[in-house]
């Protein structure tokens, strides 16, 4: 996806890697642009992969990692039993609700990480077979992961959007940014 994040400040590291996680925050919400709730739900390839989910899933993932850097239990665990309905909408959960769910996550990431005394600030990962043993992330390598986690996402958001009604990106961009109808 071409978008252009705006050079920092001088010295304003925050503000740069916060401006490139909000850019590829972006790239997904505006994959859902103009949708219905079933073509969001809908998985036009193989994979079990839709946009509603791939949502609901980097939503929750950013909340987690928030978590975890705040060194606070988060109020989306899943198990074994649950981990799938961490890539699709369930109940009467619907996209404008997970958008809105994500901003509520944003503005905690970003008053949060503007709170820390430093981004060199670690804090210890979860017990899991994926994690080091005893493993510690800085603050600054928790928004570069959410930028490549959520870069990756976008990758798949592209794929899953133009299969579902051949818009691609480049033509999203110009929708949100108002130059649809410019000639």
């Amino acid at each position: 996806m071409v978008t252009h994040v705006p050079a920092e400040a001088h010295g304003d590291e925050r503000g740069a890697l916060l401006s490139f996680v909000e850019a590829q925050r972006g790239a997904i919400r505006r994959s859902l642009l103009g949708l219905t709730e079933e073509q969001a739900a809908s998985r036009p390839g193989v994979g079990e992969l839709s946009l509603s989910g791939l949502l609901k899933h980097l939503a929750e993932g950013e909340l987690n990692w928030l978590r975890m850097a705040q060194q606070r239990p988060s109020e989306t665990v899943r198990d074994e039993d649950t981990w799938a309905d961490s890539f699709r909408l369930v109940g009467d959960e619907t996209v404008p609700q997970m958008l809105k769910f994500w901003d509520g996550v944003v503005a905690e990431v970003e008053e949060f990480i503007g709170s820390v005394p430093s981004l060199d600030d670690t804090f210890p990962l979860p017990d899991a077979p994926w994690f080091p043993k005893d493993g510690r992330v800085s603050m600054r390598w928790m928004l570069l992961h959410l930028v490549e986690e959520f870069a990756r996402h976008a990758g798949h958001a592209d794929i899953l959007r133009e299969s579902l009604d051949g818009r691609t990106a480049f033509e999203l961009v110009a929708e949100a940014g108002g130059y649809a109808d410019r000639t």
